[in-house]
């Protein structure tokens, strides 16, 4: 307790890539690997009930998490859970409307505010935790595992609209009409995801992954106060508990505000986007870190040739230094598997 377990993996290539290592051929794992496109998936998610009850359910949420390192044998396992585990933990009430995504009650005033915890309710994620454990003890050695949660820009924008939305527009809103009150909010989901990231670590993952999908969404002035601080804290939070933690931050869409991300947050390292220009992450970014990314999910849905020919200039961009093989964003649902098969093949040749 109060130490991450990295430094006992060794032979982890993902966690060696993490810690700087250049690697003659990268580890690999890809966001949302565990998912639609598996019909082993589908069929376990069909007996679960809701897609809240299967993150809830220790045994299916492991299976879950399982599914693809058994199929693939990827470098990393994620742990299966959803960032919106988060605010349900707060008090804000928490439903998936089939087909359409997640819904919640919104947040847009001080009275809903005041409505929920100021810190999360460690039993309602217990779970998770136990999820975390049994994947643990399940996952072959050299495999890491992988925690997560929703960096507080993002998850603020669910739980402000009570749902997804296309441009953030209620989030901006409310904190351009009052700034003290959404500051507040962040405040929370600063203390409560540290908390979250700490138990998950506490609990064996061996990394975290901190997800800022709207990052991209932000004007300068707002990425630093919105995105980049929040993450500082969280960092600066998990790493009083556990100084030895890895910590890959992914501000999808910062683009060239990627390095002031990297330095104002202090993570290990840092997911790309597909959109991202390689030339600018080699001379600006992976200096800094290691580099996560950033293969097109719609490439590896298309395969063929130019999935292959983009497989290899990824790797010939970014394999003279510390880089970890990955999407620029989740898997589609339906991408072939023998497009993953073919994808494993050509990063491991």
């Amino acid at each position: 307790m109060g130490q991450s377990p990295v430094r006992f993996m060794n032979d982890s290539l993902f966690l060696r890539a993490l810690s700087g290592e250049t690697l003659p051929k990268p580890p690999l794992w890809l966001m949302r690997q565990a998912g639609r496109y598996l019909p082993e998936y589908r069929e376990l998610r069909a007996r679960a009930g809701s897609f809240l009850d299967l993150c809830y359910n220790p045994a299916l949420a492991a299976e879950v998490t399982l599914q693809p390192i058994r199929r693939f044998g990827f470098d990393a396992a994620i742990l299966f859970s959803d960032i919106l585990v988060v605010p349900h933990a707060l008090g804000q009430k928490l439903w998936f409307a089939q087909g359409e995504g997640p819904r919640l009650e919104p947040i847009a005033d001080a009275a809903r505010l005041g409505e929920i915890r100021e810190e999360i309710d460690q039993d309602v994620l217990a779970p998770v935790y136990e999820t975390v454990r049994r994947v643990k003890a399940a996952l072959p050695g050299g495999t890491a595992l992988i925690g997560f949660c929703g960096a507080p820009w993002t998850v603020a924008t669910y739980m402000v609209a009570g749902r997804g939305t296309p441009d953030q527009g209620p989030a901006k809103e409310l904190f351009q009409r009052d700034p003290a009150l959404f500051a507040r909010l962040i405040d929370r989901l600063v203390v409560s995801s540290a908390a979250y990231l700490n138990a998950q670590i506490d609990s064996g993952v061996d990394a975290v992954q901190i997800f800022d999908s709207w990052a991209g969404s932000l004007t300068a002035g707002d990425f630093q106060r919105w995105c980049i601080e929040p993450t500082r804290r969280i960092v600066e939070l998990v790493r009083a508990r556990h100084p030895q933690a890895r910590i890959i931050g992914f501000p999808r869409g910062a683009g060239t505000g990627i390095p002031d991300y990297v330095r104002g947050t202090g993570v290990d390292a840092v997911g790309l986007e597909t959109e991202i220009d390689r030339g600018f992450v080699r001379e600006a970014i992976q200096p800094l870190v290691p580099v996560q990314g950033h293969l097109d999910p719609q490439l590896l849905r298309a395969g063929g040739a130019e999935m292959e020919r983009e497989i290899a200039a990824i790797r010939a961009a970014f394999g003279a230094g510390p880089f970890v093989f990955n999407l620029g964003h989740g898997i589609l649902p339906d991408t072939p598997i023998a497009h993953v098969e073919r994808l494993v093949e050509l990063v491991r040749a």
